[in-house]
Formats: C-alpha cells, sequence, structure tokens
C-alpha cells in the first residue's frame, strides 16, 4: 500500500533532481559568460601588451569608443536598423514562401517529382554567388539585398520541411482517410500540426542565413547597414568599424535565435 512517507521521499528525490538541474543550467551559464568576458579581457591585454598590432586587430575598448561615437550622431542605429529590417524581411519571406512552397510539393507528389533535382542542385549552389546577378537585374537597391536574404533560405526551408511533411506517420494519415477526411483535413490535423518543431528548426537555420544573404548583398550595393559598414571600414582602413561590426551582427543573430528558441518552448507547452 502507498503511505504518504513514500509519497513525501518521491518528493524529496524530485526536488533534489530538479535542483541539480537548475544547479547544472546556472554553472553552464556562468561558465559561458565567464569564457566570453574572459575573451574580451585577454584581447583587450594583449592589444595593450603589444602582442597582436591593435591597427589590424582592433581592440575591445577602440570598438567601444567607435560605437558611443557612432551612436551620439545616430549613424550606427541607421545602420543596425537597416540591416535588421532586411533580414527580417527576408527571413520571414524564405520561411513562409519556403513553407508554402513545401505545402504543394506534398499535395502533388507528381510537381515534387519534377522539382526535385531542381532543388537539389540549387541546395547545392552557393546563393551568394547568384548576388551580382539579381542586382543587375532587379536594380541597386533594398528590394535586391532582401531578394538576396530570400533565396540565401527559401531552398533549405523547403527540402527541410517537406522532408518532414513525407516522414509523418503514415498510420495517423490513414486513420483520417478513413473516416472520410479529406487531404486538407490531412493536412490541418495531422501533417502540418506534427511538423510546428520541424518548422521552428528551420526557423533557426534560416537565421543565420538571413544574414549571410544581407550582409552579401549590402558589400554589393548598400549605402547604409552593417555589411556597408564593414565593406567601407576596410577601404579607409578603419578596422574598429570591421570588428565592431562583427560584434554587433553576432548579438542581433544571438538575440533572434534566442527570440525563436522561445518561441519553440512556447509551442512546446501548447
Amino acid at each position: 500500500m502507498f503511505h504518504k512517507n513514500d509519497l513525501k521521499a518521491v518528493s524529496k528525490e524530485q526536488a533534489d533532481f530538479l535542483s541539480r538541474i537548475q544547479k547544472r543550467k546556472t554553472a553552464v551559464l556562468a561558465l559561458q559568460i565567464i569564457l566570453l568576458i574572459s575573451f574580451f579581457l585577454l584581447w583587450e591585454i594583449a592589444a595593450r601588451q603589444g602582442w597582436i598590432d591593435p591597427f589590424l586587430f582592433s581592440q575591445p575598448t577602440r570598438m567601444l569608443t567607435s560605437a558611443m561615437d557612432m551612436m551620439r550622431d545616430g549613424t550606427l542605429f541607421l545602420h543596425i536598423g537597416t540591416t535588421l529590417w532586411e533580414t527580417v524581411a527576408g527571413f520571414l519571406l524564405g520561411t513562409v514562401l519556403g513553407t508554402l512552397t513545401a505545402v504543394l510539393l506534398w499535395w502533388n507528389r507528381f510537381i515534387s517529382d519534377v522539382a526535385e533535382p531542381y532543388l537539389v542542385v540549387l541546395n547545392s549552389l552557393p546563393k551568394t554567388a547568384l548576388a551580382p546577378i539579381i542586382i543587375v537585374w532587379f536594380g541597386n537597391n533594398q528590394s535586391s539585398i532582401i531578394l538576396v536574404a530570400l533565396l540565401t533560405s527559401v531552398v533549405v526551408t523547403i527540402l527541410s520541411v517537406l522532408n518532414g511533411f513525407l516522414q509523418v506517420d503514415e498510420e495517423r494519415i490513414k486513420l483520417i482517410q478513413i473516416f472520410g477526411g479529406t487531404k486538407w483535413q490531412v493536412l490541418t490535423k495531422v501533417v502540418f500540426p506534427a511538423n510546428i518543431p520541424c518548422i521552428l528548426n528551420a526557423l533557426k537555420i534560416n537565421v543565420g542565413l538571413s544574414f549571410v544573404g544581407v550582409i552579401v548583398g549590402e558589400f554589393l550595393v548598400a549605402q547604409d547597414g552593417l555589411g556597408f559598414l564593414i565593406i567601407y571600414g576596410g577601404q579607409v582602413f578603419k578596422l574598429d568599424w570591421v570588428m565592431m561590426s562583427v560584434i554587433i551582427l553576432a548579438i542581433l543573430a544571438a538575440v533572434m535565435y534566442q527570440a525563436i528558441a522561445l518561441l519553440e518552448k512556447r509551442f512546446t507547452k501548447w
């Protein structure tokens, strides 16, 4: 017979287990912060001691000074806002169009079989190689940059989401069909809900790909944005601007990734 003491013992063991998990998470976070601080501290010391050339490698304090100067005149916010807008636009378009295309290919297997070799080739092709062509076709404007970002992520989204659609348990699909369910109901009741984790995983991948597409586009045609700041800083030997822009890009990518991870947790609970 199950006694109250047994319940207390189980509860204590569970509490100890949760406590160990929390301590591990705290230790991981603390170590991550220590490593990050140590990296920048070592970088600063190396520059001050002459172990590296601060003109070529910059240093954290010089980057911070450059950032503060550009914040005062507002140019830093302009560059960050431009890159962030282009990245989010390309990211959302790539995800939406990629998912809708995957639905179409799942819906019609004939079209899927015809498109498969072309998708494989496009996936293996470096999308950034198409950037100069796109700019010539569509002009020297922000739309071309967003289109480059779109192309870097859309094919990956199509392939990953379609693969998830095709791996849904056939028995669950047959059950819907036995009860007279339509293909639309199979999609909305079984296939799509089962692949929400797959779609969210595609979002995580698209964060990095979209930033790559935007930066490449800004290298070629932009008059503002972090990519423009990187290429211009390299041309005029303002390497503080270059390294500062790279650090800001890393922060933006990390924030977007964490936002998607938070969204994934909410969907998992739901």
